[in-house]
C-alpha cells in the first residue's frame, strides 16, 4: 500500500506556476529522498501533502485520506519538520515537548515527553534551555517534536541544514531505525550522500518532476558518460575544454577533472588532443548523482523567471 500517491498536483501564486503537475507515489515504510534547486516547489508539494495547502488541481490520497476533502485527518497522523527551527527559546527541552504533547491532545503528557525524551537519547538535557543548544541538538528536538504523536508520514524539509556531519549521520541512523518500525518518510535534501541513503528519490525542477527511481537508476536513466583527467594544469585543460561540442560538465574534483556529456562519441572527440598532454591520463569514471543534479538544473527552465 502506498502511504503517498498523487496525482497531477498543481499549484498557483498569481501567475506563477510553482508546482506542475506534480505524480508522486511513496509506499510504506519507504524513505524517498525529495531532491531539486531551491525555488523548484518541494516545500509547496510537501505542503499540499501534509494539508497545508489545497492545491489548484490535481487529486490523492495521503495514508488512505483524501487530500482535498480529509486534509485535517492527514494533519493528525502526518508529522512535519519545517527547515526553520521553531521552538520557544527561552524554554527547556521538555518544556518546548509538554506544549506539543498539549497541542496534540496526549494523555498522559509527563509520559509522552519521558518516552520521546528517552528514544532520542535527550533525557540527560531536558531541563536545557532550547535557545542554547546545538545545530545538532535543535534538529534531534525538532525530531521529537515531530514524531511524539506517532504519525504515520514523516515529512522533512531540508532537516540538515547547518548540521555538522556526525549529527548527520546520527540523525539519519534515527531515520532509519523509524522507517524500519514502519514510518514512511518523505526527505527534501541538497545533500547527494543523504539522498544516496534514501530507498528512492524523485527529482523536481522548477515545479516539474523529471526523475524518479532509485540513485543507481536515476544515474542510469540520465545517459550521462563521465571521463576524469589527471595531470599537471587542469586549469589549463578545464579552461580548453569549456564550450567544446560533447562537454557539458567540467568540475576540478581534488587533485583530478571530472568532465562529463551526454553524447559519448562527442565527449571523446573533445578529449582527443587532452589525451596527447605529457604526463595526463584519461580514464573513464563513474557518473556521480551530483553529476546528474548538475546536468538536470541545467536543462530546465526558472517557472519563476
Amino acid at each position: 500500500m502506498n502511504a503517498i500517491e498523487v496525482r497531477n498536483l498543481v499549484k498557483r501564486f498569481g501567475t506563477k506556476t510553482v508546482v506542475d503537475h506534480v505524480t508522486m507515489n511513496v509506499a510504506e515504510g519507504e524513505i524517498v529522498g525529495f531532491l531539486g534547486p531551491n525555488g523548484s516547489g518541494k516545500t509547496t508539494t510537501i505542503r499540499i501533502m501534509c494539508g497545508l495547502l489545497t492545491p489548484d488541481e490535481g487529486e490523492g490520497q495521503v495514508l488512505g485520506y483524501d487530500l482535498l476533502t480529509e486534509s485535517l485527518k492527514i494533519k493528525r497522523e502526518v508529522g512535519y519538520m519545517t527547515q526553520k527551527f521553531s521552538f520557544y527559546e527561552d524554554l527547556t527541552i521538555a518544556e518546548n515537548l509538554e506544549f506539543v504533547a498539549r497541542l496534540y491532545r496526549l494523555r498522559p503528557v509527563e509520559e509522552y515527553v519521558g518516552r520521546t525524551l528517552e528514544d532520542l537519547g535527550m533525557t540527560s538535557r531536558r531541563n536545557q534551555l532550547a535557545g542554547t543548544l546545538s545545530g545538532g541538538w535543535k534538529q534531534r528536538l525538532a525530531l521529537a517534536a515531530c514524531i511524539m504523536h506517532e504519525p504515520r508520514l514523516l515529512l522533512l524539509d531540508e532537516p540538515t541544514a547547518g548540521v555538522d556531519p556526525k549529527a548527520r549521520r546520527e540523525f539519519w541512523d534515527e531515520i532509519h531505525r523509524l522507517a524500519q518500525g514502519g514510518l514512511t518518510v518523505l526527505v527534501s535534501t541538497h545533500y547527494m550522500d543523504e539522498a544516496e541513503r534514501c530507498h528512492r528519490i524523485s527529482y523536481i525542477s522548477y515545479g516539474k518532476m523529471l526523475a524518479t527511481g532509485t540513485v543507481d537508476e536515476v544515474v542510469k536513466n540520465a545517459g550521462l558518460t563521465t571521463f576524469v583527467v589527471e595531470g599537471p594544469r587542469l586549469d589549463q585543460v578545464a579552461e580548453a575544454l569549456e564550450g567544446r561540442p560533447g562537454v557539458e560538465q567540467v568540475a576540478p574534483f581534488g587533485t583530478t577533472l571530472h568532465v562529463v556529456g551526454s553524447d559519448q562519441k562527442l565527449l571523446d572527440a573533445a578529449l582527443e588532443d587532452v589525451r596527447k598532454r605529457e604526463r595526463t591520463t584519461v580514464r573513464p569514471g563513474e557518473t556521480s548523482l551530483e553529476d546528474v543534479f548538475i546536468q538536470f538544473m541545467a536543462g530546465s527552465k526558472d517557472n519563476m523567471a
